[in-house]
């Protein structure tokens, strides 16, 4: 596919009138919108400005390249706009932008129309064309130096005149800009200085250029310039440089020459300079997203599959969820074995984002004893990191050569798992104490009480099906066999309100929350009217500072609300689904829908606007 396949004449403004950031985007995104190119204009323009807030498109030399792959694109298109008097845009030199290219790439975007657009982005660092751009004086005139662009053939990626050579990865979190101008800039700067090179590119249609192990054997050098996780573990044992796309596109001669000078890496040891980018809020913000990420298909079919078997059975009084029919039990079955693995996955992933794939076996091991210890998801998140950092450090021991082929597979996942073992089995009589405490605590508070409703429903939304949750409803269920089932009442709310509040407020403030998460809020509904507060995991563990206390207040109040109701709860379970065992059924709702709000409206108060954080 030819660049001029994605643009045509009118999509062309030779003068733009915007003088801001902002006022570009939005001129350039309305004529994508009046071309047909767009589903949904503003969810197309804030992806772009999404894409913004991670780092600036603006490159050197007056170029910028705003983008976005979005399922509010209806076909892959350009569009071009240039400014004559040049545009503050956040660029890499601190220079006015005067020539805008703005990329819209459908979801399915293939790799015909990603070579499109990377020929149109490595284009760009040729004077000759940038200036035929400046130059042009009408869109035939611009259509014309794209023609050019179009014509031109790839070039030998590298010549063996000083006999080195270098690899490298690009990667940037959308993939279809800056990955592919980082590489050819690679490229370019490697052929003028004489200097074999090879680049893997990790774009939107999946990795192009594949390094092979003897590319990495007999390199003398790694760049690594990527604003999104790739696989590092092989380059351990080679000089490394780390740093951002932008970077490889702005100083790649410096990049080839320090990455044969660099430091040997050992599983993140490459440089100070990438220790103190990885390092810190956003360091750990990367690390418990890539846990979430990969535990949320668990929550969500393992919730679904645990809310249809109960929805479909039934609860009974002094019973709880009465699942009898096999079809039924087969499925309550596998939601139970999905939610088991959730945590362990929770914290394997956390450990695999610190340590790469040495920290997988150490942070499912610690997940699995944090499940033992019935410690939950919080215990589960402490474990992965405890195993990330854990095996982060054993990569960095100094071993003889002849050991480092079996670190990864053997000597790291070996020691860190016994350590992180040793840490789990001595936190496990402390959390045992403190549980026998606060049973303790509970039963001699005054039963039917609204101080003792409060406590129970900020314990339940705590850690949500964790080991305070667990007192919390034990106690509850325990009271129903002695004939008082006031106090299951107000569990009964509590266990309902963090996920129904959560996915109220997926709804109330959709862009404060990924896509991923949005698609999860429709599960936590249905969890959340099932009685399964699990449903709520997800955003609790992404963002424990903000969801826990919202679901704390919100579970509390319901609590609250449903204890001066009267609320009875025949059966240990909560939920909609137990209306029919339920006293005072009117004040059961409204507790529930109450306190769900509550939750709901502090979440979307609380959360800042959502955008990726990629290092």
């Amino acid at each position: 596919m030819r660049i001029l396949d994605l643009i045509a004449k009118d999509q062309i403004i030779t003068s733009l009138k915007g003088r801001s950031k902002e006022e570009v985007i939005e001129e350039m995104v309305d004529l994508l919108d009046r071309r047909g190119k767009l589903n949904n204009r503003d969810a197309y323009r804030d992806e772009v400005l999404k894409r913004e807030k991670i780092s600036s498109t603006g490159l050197e030399e007056g170029i910028a390249i705003p983008h976005a792959k979005s399922s509010a694109v209806r076909e892959t298109a350009i569009v071009f706009g240039r400014s004559t008097e040049g545009v503050d845009y956040d660029s890499l030199d601190g220079e006015p932008s005067n020539l805008f290219f703005m990329i819209a790439a459908t979801e399915g975007a293939n790799d015909t129309h990603i070579e499109a657009l990377s020929k149109l982005t490595t284009g760009l660092l040729e004077d000759e064309y940038r200036e035929g751009l400046l130059k042009a004086s009408a869109s035939e005139e611009v259509m014309e130096v794209i023609a050019r662009m179009d014509e031109v053939k790839d070039e030998e990626s590298s010549v063996a005149d000083t006999g080195k050579y270098v690899v490298g990865v690009t990667a940037c979190p959308v993939g279809i800009a800056h990955t592919y101008m980082a590489a050819d800039a690679l490229n370019k700067a490697a052929r003028e200085m004489g200097v074999r090179i090879k680049v893997e590119t990790n774009g939107s249609v999946g990795t192009k250029n594949v390094l092979t192990s003897e590319d990495i054997r007999d390199a003398a050098g790694v760049i690594v310039a990527a604003d999104k996780k790739i696989e590092m573990e092989r380059f351990n044992g080679k000089p490394l440089i780390q740093t951002s796309v932008k970077e490889a596109i702005s100083k790649p001669k410096e990049l080839i020459e320090k990455s044969m000078e660099s430091p040997i890496y050992q599983g993140g040891k490459a440089s100070v300079e990438t220790v103190s980018k990885t390092d810190g809020k956003k360091g750990v913000y990367k690390h418990l997203m890539n846990g979430v990420s990969h535990m949320l298909p668990l929550v969500v079919c393992g919730g679904v599959l645990i809310a249809l078997s109960i929805a479909l059975s039934g609860v009974k009084a002094g019973e709880g969820a009465a699942v009898t029919n096999p079809f039924f039990k087969q499925m309550l079955d596998l939601g139970v074995e999905a939610f088991g693995l959730m945590v362990p996955i929770l914290a394997g992933y956390i450990a695999v984002s610190i340590a790469d794939r040495p920290g997988l076996a150490p942070g499912l091991v610690g997940g699995a004893l944090a499940n033992k210890l019935g410690a939950g998801f919080l215990g589960g998140i402490a474990a992965g990191f405890a195993a990330g950092y854990i095996a982060k450090w054993v990569k960095s021991w100094k071993v003889p050569e002849t050991l480092q082929a079996i670190m990864p597979i053997f000597v790291i996942p070996l020691v860190s798992t016994c350590l992180v073992g040793l840490i789990m089995g001595i936190i496990g009589t402390p959390i045992s104490g403190v549980m026998e405490a606060m049973t303790s605590a509970l039963q001699n508070m005054e039963q039917g009480s609204v101080g003792l409703a409060l406590i129970l429903g900020l314990m339940i939304a705590f850690d949500m099906g964790g080991p305070v949750n667990k007192v919390a409803f034990l106690f509850g269920a325990s009271m129903i066999s002695q004939g008082v089932s006031t106090v299951m009442g107000p569990i009964a709310v509590a266990i309902c309100v963090p996920p129904i509040g959560m996915g109220i407020a997926t709804l109330m403030a959709p862009k404060k929350f990924e896509k991923d998460e949005r698609e999860a809020g429709k599960a936590a509904l249905a969890m959340g009217c099932i009685g399964i507060t699990e449903g709520a995991i997800p955003f609790a563990a992404a963002d424990p500072l903000r969801v826990i206390p919202a679901n704390m207040i919100g579970a509390g109040i319901g609590a609250v609300i449903a204890a001066m109701g009267g609320v009875a709860d025949h059966a240990p379970h909560g939920g909609l689904i137990v209306l029919p065992v339920v006293d005072n059924k009117i004040f059961f709702v409204v507790a529930i829908v109450v306190g769900s709000l509550v939750t709901a409206t502090i979440t979307s108060v609380l959360k800042a606007r959502k955008q990726e954080i990629s290092l």
